[in-house]
C-alpha cells in the first residue's frame, strides 16, 4: 500500500510538471503570433438550435446561460492576463457566439463561415462555409493570433477534436493542433 502512494504521488508530480512545461511551450507560441485560436462558444445548455430557429432573433436560439456569461468573461480575462496578441476577433453569427465574443473581447466581427452547419437546415453549407474559412486562413498573414469564435461541428470538422464548450483549441495555419486550453472559471 505504501508503494501505491509512493508511486501515486510521483505519478501526479509528473503529470504536473509535463503539463505546465506543455503550457509553457503554447504560451510561446501564443507570444509569436501567426496562430489561429478556435473557441467553441461558451456554455449554452441543450444541443442544436430550436424548430423555429431564426438568425436575426436571439430570443429563438439557444443562447448561453449564467454560467456561460461568466465563462466567457474568464476567457477574455485569460487572454489579457497572458497579453495574447490578437489580430483580430471573428464570430459565428449565431447569438450564443456572438455573446461570446462580446464579453470576452468586445470587438469582433461576424463571418457566415463559422456558422453552425449541425442542423439539417444548414448542412447544405458546410462544404461551401469550409471553403471560405479555407480561403480566409489562406491570406491571413499577421504577426498576432487569429481569434475564431464558433461551434463544436465546425472545430471537430477543420481539426478533428470535439471541443468541449468554452474550450480554446490553438493550431497553425495547418490546422495542426498545437495545444489546447480548458476554459472552466
Amino acid at each position: 500500500m505504501k508503494f501505491l502512494k509512493i508511486f501515486l504521488i510521483i505519478f501526479i508530480s509528473l503529470v504536473s510538471s509535463v503539463k505546465a512545461d506543455f503550457n509553457k511551450k503554447l504560451f510561446k507560441q501564443l507570444e509569436d503570433g501567426g496562430k489561429l485560436i478556435f473557441i467553441r462558444h461558451a456554455y449554452a445548455p441543450g444541443n442544436g438550435d430550436p424548430d423555429n430557429f431564426n438568425l436575426n432573433d436571439c430570443s429563438t436560439q439557444r443562447n448561453l446561460s449564467e454560467e456561460g456569461r461568466k465563462q466567457a468573461e474568464y476567457i477574455g480575462e485569460f487572454f489579457r492576463d497572458k497579453k495574447i496578441k490578437i489580430d483580430q476577433v471573428l464570430s459565428s453569427e449565431w447569438c450564443r457566439c456572438k455573446e461570446t465574443a462580446e464579453i470576452a473581447f468586445t470587438n469582433f466581427s461576424t463571418n457566415s463561415f463559422l456558422n453552425s452547419f449541425y442542423s439539417y437546415k444548414f448542412t447544405k453549407n458546410k462544404n461551401k462555409q469550409i471553403n471560405a474559412l479555407n480561403v480566409y486562413i489562406d491570406k491571413f498573414k499577421s504577426d498576432k493570433n487569429l481569434v475564431l469564435v464558433t461551434h463544436y461541428v465546425l472545430i471537430s470538422e477543420i481539426l478533428n477534436y470535439g471541443p468541449s464548450s468554452g474550450e480554446i483549441v490553438v493550431s497553425d495555419k495547418n490546422f495542426n493542433i498545437i495545444g489546447t486550453i480548458e476554459t472552466n472559471y
